[in-house]
């Protein structure tokens, strides 16, 4: 059994509650019907706080108010409490995206636009590089060059991560196929993580026993991990804008695979 200060630091992570609300919503589910002083008494919170914070809960869907007096509440399972958060994470994340993407049509974000290519313009080319920190940030950077690339694109890294990063390959391939854009891939690993990634995105990858991550995009970018993917440390990579560069690293990687 967990201590009592561990479960409610977790239900407070977990659901977003704060002290008050997690210690009356575990007295209610302690007692299944309880009155507010009955679940003062168990959760310790002051009983003229414990009214407040049931009502809240009520509204929130962690409890129901019985019908009849005295007043008591009702504790709702936690399966259903989970479903309805899943939910409403759910909307809220569609209206963020609705928002988001309404954003483009707006007058703000074409002045956004307007003022990063003005400044952009007067940039060396090769000075828009630096480093990203963290895996996420990192694939996101890396979706959205392979999403502009042109010509041809290289991917070199371990088979069961690019497995485990499938939702950012999805679709990509095929966009980049129908615009005659050149695919290659370099990947470490298991025969049978090959072989799986071959058949689902149609591309033959080339084994490797190159320990790297990296991406080389026209021949112009690149951006490759410093760090070892299969740590826990924080990973970090740099982004090259530079066709000296990247031009030169991807020779070395032809050779290499020669």
């Amino acid at each position: 059994m967990m201590q009592k200060n561990d479960i409610i630091n977790k239900i407070r992570q977990y659901f977003g509650l704060n002290i008050y609300e997690t210690k009356v919503w575990l007295a209610l589910l302690n007692k299944g019907i309880a009155s507010a002083g009955e679940v003062a008494e168990i959760s310790g919170v002051p009983r003229s706080r414990t009214y407040d914070v049931l009502e809240g809960l009520e509204k929130q869907g962690y409890a129901i108010e019985k019908i009849g007096k005295p007043t008591k509440y009702i504790a709702v399972k936690p399966n259903f409490v989970i479903e309805k958060l899943k939910k409403k994470a759910v909307m809220g994340a569609d209206e963020k995206i609705k928002v988001l993407d309404n954003l483009k049509g707006t007058k703000e974000y074409e002045e956004l636009e307007s003022i990063h290519t003005s400044s952009v313009s007067q940039i060396k080319r090769e000075d828009i590089s630096g480093a990203i920190k963290g895996k996420s940030t990192i694939m996101s950077h890396a979706r959205e060059i392979l999403e502009n690339a042109e010509k041809e694109i290289i991917i070199c890294m371990p088979a069961q991560e690019f497995l485990d990063r499938s939702r950012l390959f999805s679709g990509l391939f095929e966009r980049l196929k129908s615009n005659k854009i050149s695919v290659r891939l370099a990947l470490s690993g298991a025969d049978e993580d090959l072989k799986k990634i071959a058949d689902r995105y149609n591309v033959k990858p080339v084994k490797t026993e190159l320990k790297s991550k990296f991406f080389i995009i026209d021949r112009k970018q690149v951006l490759f991990s410093l760090t070892d993917t299969n740590t826990d440390d924080e990973e970090i990579a740099i982004w090259l804008n530079s066709d000296f560069f990247a031009s030169a690293f991807a020779s070395l990687f032809d050779l290499t695979l020669k």
